[in-house]
Formats: structure tokens, sequence, C-alpha cells
């Protein structure tokens, strides 16, 4: 392992740490089109398990660097990747945080504020589409994808039930593939 990927690494969720509005899922976009075809760490099968992986695992959504950083230059890669995605958001949210207490009443904080929420909307279903495209879903599972998503956004149901049923229904349908 060489220094250089640590550096790499460190790079690149750090500076995807500073546009992660919405949270760490919105990077994902990003973060397989870095792994994937700018570095060639991973492909396309390992980005979706690595992905998977990282899902299926309490904990946060940021665990998707540790386990690339992780699979990528071992421990000293898991620690730069934790890191590198953790620290400069943290710290801007620190700063963002007082300064939002501070100057709640002022409209401009208020027109801020709703303009980032269909900007981390819109993040979070690209990453939705690339994660689909990354585990070789096909047809049916944006199909799937879809609806799932219009249920929850047009319900006041529990997402997670239609989270377990769009992943019964893919089930289901490739039943016959296992």
């Amino acid at each position: 392992m060489s220094g250089r990927i640590l550096v790499q690494l460190g790079t690149m969720f750090g500076g995807l740490s500073l546009i992660a509005i919405g949270g760490a899922n919105v990077l994902i976009p990003e973060i397989h089109q870095q792994t994937v075809a700018i570095h060639g760490w991973l492909d396309d099968a390992s980005f979706a398990r690595l992905f998977a992986i990282s899902q299926a695992a309490p904990g946060p959504n940021v665990m998707l660097a540790s386990i690339i950083g992780w699979h990528v230059a071992g421990l000293a890669g898991l620690l730069v990747a934790t890191i590198a995605i953790l620290a400069p958001a943290a710290t801007i949210a620190l700063f963002a945080g007082r300064g939002i207490r501070r100057w709640s009443g002022h409209p401009a904080i208020r027109i801020l504020t709703a303009g980032l929420v269909p900007l981390a909307l819109g993040l979070m279903l690209a990453s939705g589409v690339v994660a689909s495209r990354a585990a070789g879903a096909g047809a049916a599972g944006y199909a799937i994808t879809g609806a799932v998503a219009s249920a929850v956004f047009f319900t006041k149901r529990n997402p997670l039930l239609f989270m377990a049923l769009g992943m019964l229904a893919f089930l289901l349908l490739h039943a016959s593939d296992v």
C-alpha cells in the first residue's frame, strides 16, 4: 500500500464531505464515479456489494467510505477515509448550526434552508439510480424502486414497510435466477 493511495482517499472523501447536502447517501453517485471509473479501485459488482454491506450494517451511512477505505488500503485506508468523510462536514455543521441558531429569524436563512430541501432530495434520487445501476437491477428493479419511492412520498405509512415490500417483489421476480 502506498502513501499516494491514502492521500487520494483522504482528498476524495474530504472533498465529498463538503458537498454532502442531505447526508452521506447523496454522495453515492460521485463515490461510485471516483472509485470505479476514475481510480479503478472497484468494479460495479464490488461497489454494489460494499454499498449493500454499508447499508445493512448498523451505524451511519458514511460507513461506505470506511468500508471502501478498508477495501482499498486496509486499516490505514479505513482510518483515513473515515476521518476525511467526517471531519470537514462536522466542522462546517458545528459553525453553521451556531450561525443558524443565532440568525434563524433572518429571511436569507429561511430561503437557504427551503432551497436545500429539493437539492437534497434530488441528490438522494440520483443516489438510488446509481445504486440500482451498479447492482444490475434492470428494468424491474427501476420499476420497483419508482413504486416504492412514490408510495413513500404519497402516503404517511412507515417507509420500511414499502422497502420490505419492494425487496420481496424483487426477490419474487428473480427467484428463478437463484
